[in-house]
């Protein structure tokens, strides 16, 4: 599996209902899971973005359609990255030519 790193704000009716933020959580994990993929991590952040959260998923078929999901309910908007483990990332730095 691969990881994905996904940068959310909220959407100005996330903010609105903000309260059901918990719940909307329990949801996208639901999500998630019901698709083969894990969340990580969650973590509310100050600055440019408000969330930042971390999925295990197979493929980025599988992210696209997490997000999709989730975004198409209107309370946020994510930016998502694949993301490489350290020893990922030693190895794609060791086969450079």
């Amino acid at each position: 599996m691969a990881k994905y790193i996904s940068l959310v704000n909220y959407t100005q009716k996330g903010v609105e209902n903000i309260k059901d933020s918990p719940n909307r959580l329990d949801a996208f994990k639901q999500v998630c899971q019901s698709i083969r993929a894990k969340v990580e991590g969650f973590y509310l952040t100050m600055g440019r973005y408000g969330l930042v959260v971390i999925v295990d998923a197979p493929d980025p078929e599988t992210v696209a359609k997490i997000i999709l999901t989730t975004a198409s309910r209107g309370a946020i908007s994510p930016e998502t990255l694949p993301a490489f483990t350290e020893e990922e990332y030693r190895k794609i730095i060791s086969e450079l030519p």
